[in-house]
């Protein structure tokens, strides 16, 4: 996991490796990214590994320019305001998902909305724009850990974990992006970060703060809540299925409608579950049944969301 300066050529590099589906951090104007490829299921699924997050949070999608959001998320007329006053820069929103966005049902843990940004760093930029692809990327350390505000701060963290470190020296802000939700009538301080509540409340009126209770999931990263629940209920532990029930299956699975991963892999497990969720959560079935999946490393955050989706409806 080499550190290297942040040349021109060294990004070009950086960016063919996250086409490839690896992982490589970045600095931005915050903190350091921990950046793949959003619209890869398996990358996305090695961001979760590589952090040992406890449970799928939404991750924010990083993108060079306007244009490349608006293909991702719906766009009004105050995100139009806000990205016209602070972006590039160290704001996040949470949008409505366009229902034709390719990014990876993961990223937005299972979501209708997509949190989105455009970074303030030169090297962020050029890399986004060399890879040409949307890159979801959460803070490049561990879960739980502080954040990197600097190349050697990821190195002691994510040991082997990454393709490529790009050292563009000490990141300016030093603190998260602000996350704003746009997606309901009243605009939602999510996170603090590097904007002030009452910076936006200049341009936009009222923001209200939300709390990690409540209710309609995790809309940002760092928040407590239930994520997309299926319509129909969920058994887990499950052997087989029972009359109407479609079961989802991991490691050998005779009769499973459809299988998380045949060859018992949790990265594509993890990859797979929300895709496979939503596509077996339609009539004929009466529920979705789950096969065991182990309990650890991501098979804990697998089962964390599993467990969630599979509890009593007023419990989510």
């Amino acid at each position: 996991m080499p550190i290297v300066p942040a040349t021109p050529a060294n990004i070009q590099k950086a960016a063919f490796l996250l086409r490839s589906g690896q992982l490589v951090a970045f600095p931005t104007e915050t903190v350091y990214g921990l950046g793949g490829d959003a619209t890869d299921d398996r990358a996305v699924a090695a961001i979760f590994a590589a952090k040992g997050r406890p449970s799928f949070n939404p991750l924010i999608v990083h993108l060079p320019d306007v244009a490349g959001v608006a293909h991702l998320a719906q766009w009004d007329a105050r995100a139009e305001r806000l990205a016209g006053c602070f972006w590039p820069g160290p704001l996040t929103l949470v949008l409505p998902r366009r229902s034709d966005s390719p990014v990876s049902l993961l990223a937005s843990a299972g979501l209708d909305s997509i949190a989105v940004r455009i970074p303030a760093h030169p090297v962020a930029l050029a890399l986004l724009l060399a890879t040409g692809r949307p890159i979801a990327a959460p803070s490049a350390n561990p879960s739980g850990r502080v954040s990197p505000t600097n190349a050697r701060h990821v190195a002691d963290g994510l040991t082997g974990t990454l393709a490529m470190i790009l050292d563009g020296g000490p990141c300016p802000v030093g603190v998260e992006s602000t996350v704003l939700d746009l997606t309901g009538e009243t605009p939602t301080l999510l996170r603090p970060g590097g904007i002030p509540r009452e910076t936006l409340e200049k341009e936009l009126g009222p923001v209200a703060l939300a709390k990690a209770s409540d209710l309609g999931g995790p809309r940002s990263p760092g928040m407590l809540s239930s994520h997309y629940a299926p319509g129909l209920p969920v058994r887990l532990d499950a052997r087989s299925a029972r009359l109407g029930e479609a079961l989802l299956g991991f490691g050998p699975a005779e009769g499973a409608q459809m299988n998380l991963s045949e060859r018992g892999d949790l990265t594509e497990a993890a990859a797979n579950l929300f895709a496979m969720l939503r596509a077996l959560d339609r009539s004929p079935f009466t529920g979705i049944a789950v096969m065991p999946i182990p309990d650890h490393d991501l098979g804990a955050a697998i089962n964390d969301r599993l467990r969630r989706a599979a509890a009593p409806r007023g419990q989510r």
